[in-house]
C-alpha cells in the first residue's frame, strides 16, 4: 500500500507529480489482487468456504470497478478530488467478500486495513472519521445485503473492531501529518539553502572583473569561468599596478560554497598586497593570511595559483604556486610553457619569482585544470590544449572556443581561462568580457 505524501504537489517536479497521480491506481491494484486471490482460494481450497458466491464475486467486481476509476484518475488529473471514492468502494467490496466467504468466519477481514490506511494517510483529521465509517459499513454489509440479525455479541464485536481500526487510522494519520511537517521543513530549508547559494553565486560572479577600464592599452584581456555548480572554486582577476597590470588565475581544491569562500579570500588577499610590487611576496602574504585563525579541516584546503605582474614594457614577473597551466604563444608561432616547482598556497611556504619578456603580439594564457577535461585523456590533454591554443591565437577566439567546449563537453571540474595579448602599439581598449 503506497502512502500518498501529505505535502501538496505545488512546485514539485513533474516526475513527482506524475508519481502522486499514479498512487490511487497502485493502491487499488493491491486491493484487487488480494480480492481476486481471496475469491479464487475460497473456490479452490477445500478448507475455505463460499457461503454466498454472488456476494463474493460482486465484491471482486466492485474492487475492479475501483481500479478502473483509479486509472481514470491517472488520465484525468482534474478528477483527483474524487479519489476517496475508490477506498470507499473497497469498504463495501471487502464487506461483500467477507459475507460471501463465511461472514464472521471469513479469514479476509484483515483486508479492510488497506482502505483504512489509504484514507488515514491523507492530511486532515476528517480522514480519521472516514475510515471509522467505512469499517462500520464493512461490518454492516451482511445485515443490509443478507438480512442477518445483529446479535448482542456481534454488536460488541462490531464496536470493538471499529474502534481498533479507528485507532489504527488515528496513528496512521498522525504519522502522516508528522512526516508531512518534516517534509515541509526540509523543503523550506532546501529553498533557503538554494536561495543562499544563488546569492553566493551572484556575489562570486560580481567579484570577477568584466571590464578592462584602467588597464593599460598595451593589453587585450579576455576571460571566462564556468563553474560546475552555482558556486565554484575557480577565479580569475586583474587590476592595474603602478607600472602595468596584475593578473591572477586560481583553482581552489574542491567545489561548492566552501571552495568559493576560499577563492574569495585568496582573491581579496592578493588584491590587498597590491603595493608590495613583488608577486612572490603577494603569494607569501596570501598564504599567511589563509593560515591565520583557521582550524585543522580548513588548513587541508589548498589553492593552485598563477599570479603575474605585467609591465607596459612587456616584462612579465610571475609566480606559479603549484598550478603549472600557464604558457606563452609567441607572435611568430610555437608555444612556451611557464614551468615552476613551487607548491600551492596552503602547502608551500616560499615561492620564487620568474621573469619572461613578452614581444609584440605575444599571447599569455593560463587555464584551470578543468579545461584539461575538455581535451580527452589526461596524458594527451596538455598536448591537445597546446595545439588548440596555437590554432586560436586571438584572445577573443580562444576564450570563446573554450567556452563553447565547456558547454558542449561533460566535465566534473570548473572551467576557467584567462588570455592576455601584449601589443605595445595597441589603441585604448573598450570594455572586455
Amino acid at each position: 500500500m503506497t502512502v500518498r505524501r501529505a505535502a501538496t504537489d505545488d512546485g514539485a517536479p513533474p516526475l513527482i507529480r506524475a508519481a502522486n497521480r499514479a498512487t490511487p491506481f497502485a493502491n487499488q491494484s493491491v486491493v484487487v489482487v488480494i480480492a481476486v486471490v481471496a475469491a479464487v482460494c475460497s473456490v479452490v481450497l477445500p478448507y475455505l468456504t463460499v457461503t454466498n458466491a454472488l456476494s463474493m464475486w460482486t465484491g471482486v467486481g466492485l474492487a475492479l470497478l475501483g481500479l478502473a476509476f483509479a486509472a481514470l484518475l491517472v488520465l484525468r488529473p482534474g478528477l483527483a478530488r474524487w479519489e476517496l471514492l475508490v477506498p470507499a468502494l473497497d469498504f463495501v467490496a471487502i464487506g461483500l467478500l467477507r459475507f460471501g466467504t463465511g461472514d464472521a468466519r471469513s479469514p479476509f477481514l484483515a483486508a479492510v486495513l488497506l482502505p483504512v490506511i489509504w484514507m488515514a494517510a491523507r492530511p486532515g483529521r476528517r480522514n480519521i472519521v472516514y475510515p471509522l465509517l467505512g469499517t462500520a459499513a464493512t461490518f454492516l454489509v451482511p445485515i443490509v445485503v443478507g438480512g442477518v440479525a445483529l446479535t448482542a455479541p456481534e454488536a460488541v464485536r462490531l464496536v470493538f473492531v471499529v474502534l481498533v481500526f479507528a485507532a489504527v487510522a488515528w496513528v496512521t494519520n498522525e504519522l502522516a501529518r508528522q512526516s508531512g511537517n518534516r517534509l515541509q521543513d526540509v523543503q523550506q530549508h532546501r529553498r533557503v539553502a538554494e536561495d543562499e547559494i544563488s546569492e553566493a553565486a551572484l556575489v562570486q560572479q560580481a567579484l570577477l572583473p568584466t571590464s578592462s577600464d584602467g588597464i593599460p592599452a598595451q593589453f587585450t584581456v579576455r576571460a571566462a569561468c564556468l563553474p560546475t555548480r552555482s558556486v565554484g572554486g575557480d577565479f580569475y582577476d586583474w587590476f592595474p599596478t603602478t607600472d602595468g597590470v596584475a593578473f591572477t588565475l586560481g583553482d581552489v581544491m574542491g567545489k561548492g560554497v566552501g571552495a568559493g569562500m576560499i577563492a574569495a579570500v585568496v582573491r581579496s588577499t592578493l588584491r590587498a598586497t597590491l603595493r608590495t610590487g613583488a608577486p612572490e611576496e603577494a603569494i607569501a602574504r596570501t598564504s599567511i593570511g589563509m593560515d591565520t585563525g583557521m582550524n585543522e579541516s580548513a588548513t587541508e584546503q589548498f589553492t593552485t595559483c598563477f599570479h603575474v605582474h605585467l609591465g607596459t614594457d612587456g616584462v612579465a614577473r610571475w609566480v606559479d604556486a603549484g598550478h603549472g597551466l600557464a604558457f606563452v604563444i609567441p607572435a611568430d608561432g610555437g608555444l612556451e610553457w611557464l614551468r615552476s616547482t613551487d607548491l600551492p598556497i596552503g602547502v608551500g611556504t616560499t615561492w620564487s619569482m620568474h621573469e619572461t619578456r613578452l614581444q609584440a603580439g605575444d599571447l599569455l594564457v593560463t587555464v584551470s585544470d578543468g579545461v584539461l577535461d575538455l581535451f580527452g585523456e589526461e596524458l594527451e590533454a596538455l598536448d591537445e590544449l597546446a595545439a588548440f591554443a596555437v590554432a586560436h591565437p586571438e584572445p577573443d577566439d580562444l576564450v570563446a572556443r573554450i567556452e563553447e567546449l565547456g558547454h558542449a563537453v561533460q566535465h566534473d571540474d570548473d572551467v576557467t581561462v584567462l588570455a592576455i595579448r601584449y601589443d605595445p602599439s595597441a589603441a585604448p581598449l573598450a570594455a572586455s568580457a
